[in-house]
Formats: C-alpha cells, sequence, structure tokens
C-alpha cells in the first residue's frame, strides 16, 4: 500500500477528454490520481503514465459508475493503494441528442444511469469515506442554461447533478468537505464533437466570447483550483466554465 503522503483523487471517466485532463493536471500537482473507466483501458492506461512521467503517482481502476458495488471496489482500490480518498471529481458522463418527443424509456435509463445515478451513488460512497476538509466536484454543463433543442434529456440530467451538488454541500460541510459542480461550455471532445459539421463546430465556438472552443486543460485548471486549499469557502456553487457562452 502506497503511504499517504499526499491527497489522492479519483476521478470518474478519466480515460479521455475533460477527465483525463484532470488527472493529468492533478497528477502533476502531487494528488495522487485514481483513473477511473469503465472500457478505454488504454487510455486510462496512457493517462497513467503520464503522470508517472511527470513524477506524480497513479493507478487505473475499471467501473462502471452506474453500478453502486462497482463504486465501492472504486474506493476500495483507492484506499488500498492509496490510503485514503480526500477527492472526488464525477466526470463520467454519456450525450444523448434527440428531441424530447423522440426519446425512449430505454434513451431515459441509458442517460440517467451514469449522469445522475452514478453521481448520486459515488456521493453517497464518498459521504463515508472522503477524509475529511476534502472536496467534490460535479460535472455539469452550460446546456443547463442555453436551452439547446435536442439537448433536453441530456440537460435534465445535469440539472438533476446542479441540485444534488447544493444538497450534499450542505450536508457535507460539518467536516470541511466542499461540493461544487463545474459546466463548462462546448469544449473540444470526443464527447461533445462527436456527430457535429465543421459547421456545427464553428456556430458553437462563435457563442463563445472568445470565439473559439474550450479545451480541457481550460476546464482542468479550475478543477485544480477548487480542490485546493484556496478554495476552501467556496462550496454549493455551479461554476460556469465556458468562456462566456453563457
Amino acid at each position: 500500500m502506497q503511504k499517504p503522503n499526499f491527497r489522492t483523487a479519483i476521478i470518474t471517466g478519466a480515460s479521455r477528454g475533460i477527465g483525463k485532463a484532470t488527472a493529468i493536471l492533478l497528477g502533476s500537482n502531487q494528488i495522487n490520481v485514481v483513473v477511473n473507466y469503465r472500457q478505454d483501458a488504454a487510455g486510462a492506461q496512457d493517462a497513467v503514465q503520464t503522470i508517472e512521467k511527470l513524477g506524480g503517482r497513479a493507478i487505473a481502476a475499471q467501473a462502471d459508475v452506474s453500478v453502486p458495488a462497482e463504486v465501492t471496489h472504486l474506493f476500495d482500490a483507492a484506499i488500498d493503494q492509496f490510503g485514503r480518498v480526500d477527492i472526488l471529481i464525477n466526470n463520467a458522463g454519456v450525450l444523448l441528442t434527440k428531441p424530447i418527443a423522440d426519446i425512449t424509456e430505454g434513451d431515459f435509463d441509458d442517460v440517467f444511469a451514469v449522469n445522475v445515478k452514478g453521481v448520486f451513488f459515488t456521493m453517497k460512497e464518498a459521504a463515508t469515506r472522503l477524509a475529511d476538509n476534502g472536496a467534490v466536484i460535479n460535472l455539469s454543463s452550460t446546456t443547463t442554461r442555453a436551452l439547446f433543442p435536442n439537448y433536453g434529456l441530456y440537460s435534465a440530467s445535469k440539472a438533476a447533478v446542479e441540485q444534488a451538488t447544493r444538497v450534499f454541500a450542505k450536508e457535507m460541510g460539518s467536516r470541511g468537505i466542499a461540493v461544487n459542480a463545474v459546466m463548462p461550455g462546448p469544449t473540444n471532445t470526443q464527447l461533445m464533437l462527436d456527430g457535429k459539421t465543421d459547421a456545427d463546430r464553428e456556430r458553437l465556438a462563435g457563442l463563445a466570447a472568445f470565439n473559439r472552443l474550450g479545451e480541457p486543460e481550460n476546464i482542468a485548471k479550475v478543477i485544480l483550483f477548487l480542490v485546493s486549499k484556496e478554495a476552501g469557502w467556496v462550496s454549493a456553487q455551479v461554476i460556469g466554465v465556458n468562456g462566456g457562452f453563457i
């Protein structure tokens, strides 16, 4: 077992995109990282190797966060390796775009299983297993404000995450644990850009004040601040990291 010299973070869905960028940034800042993945073992191992090359400590841990028993095993793996968990970053998510009229019950269940149930039960686990004075960061989305057509299901799932974040912050405050949500705008990730044309990407970029898409590192830097001691007085907030998109 690795001695708990540094704080330890579990990052769900960290084999690519914002999760991977966050894992690498935290790992390079003396935070042990548990790189969670569901299927992309190669991407998770690449993140681990990058962190280790930068002098950090990391492991890859497979778990489907929509299954509570696997969430428990994820925390077990983190504590077995590093001795404690101080930080939980709920990044895992799925995106499905359809008009509400076309959403099936299966669609609803699939999106809410990961985006809501996964967040809820990782927070439930964190309620008893996160160290005092820790931090929880949940990933929401600017689509909760933008009211894009075809994003009704995804936006609903992220709105649920935001409300659960605020409530959990009140429940965990007595232990010094800050709980916040980060709300990215359109970001240059596979999740966001799959199925979109060049014209779609240009239109989305033009909606930001800086006339570009965000990069995963833009969001990761804000997350790094929010899990730092300097941000200890920030809790129950939903913070837009979207380049002035909204």
